[in-house]
């Protein structure tokens, strides 16, 4: 398996975390965080659309879809900017951040494997 294919299978195992722990118990979550807690179905909306994510990403990690592979790093770094904006202007506490690292660095690690591809 190539180095970039690696990255996307773990990149999706963590993704999966994420989308567990936001469908099953969000709330802890937040109370490490620091975020205000929330019994709004809507996280759990958003970790149900993670695990639909996490999956694809599964799926294309057993495969030779190289392009599949490209376009997570486009769609993942643009993951990382909306955060960053989103707490520059107030409208999400900074520990949204350390998510968009996760996704920011994972996509430059994927897009440094597909380097000359």
């Amino acid at each position: 398996m190539s180095r970039a294919r690696t990255g996307i299978r773990i990149f999706s195992i963590y993704l999966f975390v994420v989308a567990g722990v936001l469908i099953l118990i969000p709330n802890i979550l937040f109370s490490l965080l620091r975020v205000p807690e929330t019994d709004e179905v809507w996280i759990r909306v958003v970790g149900v659309l993670s695990a639909v994510l996490a999956y694809y990403y599964l799926m294309a990690s057993g495969s030779n879809m190289i392009e599949f592979l490209r376009w997570t790093t486009h769609a993942r770094l643009f993951v990382f900017a909306s955060f960053l904006v989103f707490v520059l202007a107030g409208l999400a506490p900074p520990v949204l951040i350390v998510f968009g690292i996760a996704d920011g660095a994972a996509a430059l690690w994927t897009a440094s494997c597909l380097k000359g591809r």
